[in-house]
């Protein structure tokens, strides 16, 4: 079992679309990035990438590389997806949360729910997304910008099973699935 954390920020301004999870929300402001500036898909990439042992969204999309200049993040999910995949792993869940003052997020978590359980060839159940406000107090609660953060779990699959299961002499001493006909399976 493996646990991450992942963590991004992104200022608010003119002339952007507001995009998070996704979904692209109405709004006055968009957030401001190299990429779509998605903070909740690069918080979620981070804690995976983070879990798995393999870096950050900046060592595997620099901002400073024009291929990632204005990109879709749910792109970049689907990468780090192939990543864990060639890597093993298997995402059990993911819980992250919205930093807002505004706009209001709940009309919204569904969607943003779905867009990452399919990029990452998982069940909408193992996702989940709350909000939160800052009750007025620092960036956020200003509304100079939004922050994320996230959670996952992964396993790596040739570890899914509690108990070895590795055939040949002394595996029965493991389970009792042959019922002590172990020179079967020898």
């Amino acid at each position: 079992m493996r646990v991450g954390m992942g963590y991004d920020v992104h200022k608010l301004a003119e002339g952007r679309e507001l995009i998070l999870g996704g979904v692209t929300i109405p709004y006055e402001r968009g957030l401001l990035g190299h990429s779509d500036a998605d903070v909740l898909i690069h918080a979620v990439m981070d804690a995976l990438l983070g879990a798995a042992a393999l870096g950050d969204i900046g060592k595997h999309f620099p901002d400073t590389d024009p291929k990632y200049k204005g990109i879709s993040s749910i792109s970049l999910l689907e990468y780090v997806a192939d990543l864990l995949d060639e890597q093993q792993y298997i995402v059990e869940n993911i819980d992250a949360t919205i930093i807002a003052q505004r706009p209001k997020m709940r009309p919204y978590i569904e969607d943003m729910r779905k867009n990452i359980a399919d990029a990452l060839k998982i069940s909408i159940e193992q996702v989940n997304i709350k909000a939160t406000t800052e009750e007025g107090l620092g960036f956020t609660g200003t509304g100079e910008g939004i922050s994320s953060q996230a959670v996952c779990l992964l396993e790596k699959f040739t570890n899914y099973s509690s108990i070895d299961v590795t055939p040949g002499k002394g595996a029965c001493e493991a389970c009792s699935g042959c019922r002590g006909r172990q020179e079967e399976f020898s």
